[in-house]
């Protein structure tokens, strides 16, 4: 596949900024947590197979990546930024207002947010989204008040859980995982309790009321980098850890998923859609740095092969669950031919 369309205004903007972005021979990229282990990988193939210098990728968190890659167009501003939600209209805005026009946003696959524990405690873990709720939120419903969360054990929620201290290692809110957690788990937890099906309360009453995680101890914020999550958890066999399904993947020897519903986090369960708490990954080029930074149509190409998408390439081997295979041919052409993506509304 090779790069033709690019629009008039971003051969003007390329036209500007080449003597500033050619003084950069590494290509920049920054953004979530959880799409770094795979742009790391896609970094190291690209490295490998064709002698340049590897990328330097940057864990920011998907906020900060955005807020980043928005500032700007030349050497001083990341190519690329992964995200593990969809960029927002706000962060548009930055981009605009700072000559930021041209960008392609490639959906490269789906994640679930898994939550884990170590396999050295030996529960059962299995979770309503309700309970998850009741763990981890500010408010909570107790009889019939709307109240702050009194709960301090798993046990004061429901008998079956072990009458262990509620310790929940999670992202801050910078984190596109926070912000997929809050809306997939937290949000749809909230729904299940019979106080709001109940209280006939809609959807901007839950989002007012239900997307606050509670901060007096039992949910803890451990930054953007989910390794050290990982590592928690090896050392409190008690603590249960939230990041993306490719590091519980990777450390599946060490780790064992909590099942919620009933649902083990799978590649099937999310590519079929059972498990409940999945998402899009994403990652958007800055497609002003094309042909300008040396080496970067040639990444994304890489990122958009065969080897590196498809069923059984290696990114699907660290736990990414592909696209179908239309879905896949439709954005590897785009991405690869730099199709601006549409304002976002």
């Amino acid at each position: 596949m090779s790069y033709t369309r690019i629009s008039t205004s971003v051969l003007a903007v390329l036209a500007v900024s080449a003597t500033a972005a050619a003084a950069r021979d590494q290509i920049s990229i920054v953004g979530s947590s959880t799409v770094f282990p795979y742009t790391q990988a896609v970094a190291e193939q690209f490295a490998n197979n064709t002698g340049s210098p590897s990328p330097i990728v940057e864990s920011t968190g998907t906020g900060g990546g955005m807020q980043i890659f928005c500032e700007g167009i030349g050497e001083g501003f990341p190519d690329l930024t992964g995200a593990s939600r969809a960029m927002k209209a706000s962060e548009w805005n930055v981009c605009v207002e700072n000559g930021v026009t041209e960008v392609t946003e490639a959906l490269i696959g789906f994640d679930g947010l898994s939550l884990a524990v170590s396999r050295a405690n030996d529960y059962n873990w299995d979770l309503s989204l309700g309970e998850i709720y009741l763990a981890l939120a500010a408010e909570v419903p107790v009889e019939g008040e709307w109240v702050a969360n009194p709960y301090s054990k798993w046990s004061e929620i429901d008998s079956r859980l072990p009458d262990t201290d509620i310790v929940v290692l999670g992202p801050p809110p910078t984190s596109g995982t926070r912000d997929a957690f809050v809306e997939l788990a937290m949000h749809a937890g909230c729904e299940e309790l019979d106080y709001v099906k109940d209280g006939g309360f809609d959807g901007d009453w839950i989002e007012e009321n239900c997307s606050r995680m509670r901060t007096d101890g039992p949910f803890v914020e451990a930054g953007e980098n989910d390794n050290l999550i990982v590592q928690r958890l090896d050392s409190d066999p008690n603590a249960l850890g939230i990041f993306g399904y490719s590091f519980l993947y990777e450390n599946l020897d060490n780790l064992k998923g909590v099942n919620i519903g009933g649902v083990e986090p799978t590649i099937d369960t999310i590519a079929d859609k059972s498990y409940p708490v999945s998402r899009p990954l994403y990652f958007y080029v800055k497609n002003a740095h094309r042909g300008v930074i040396p080496g970067l149509q040639e990444f994304v190409e890489e990122y958009m092969s065969e080897d590196s998408l498809a069923p059984g390439g290696y990114l699907s081997e660290r736990g990414l669950v592909p696209l179908n295979d239309e879905r896949r041919a439709k954005l590897q052409d785009e991405v690869v031919n730099g199709v601006a993506m549409a304002p976002k509304q």
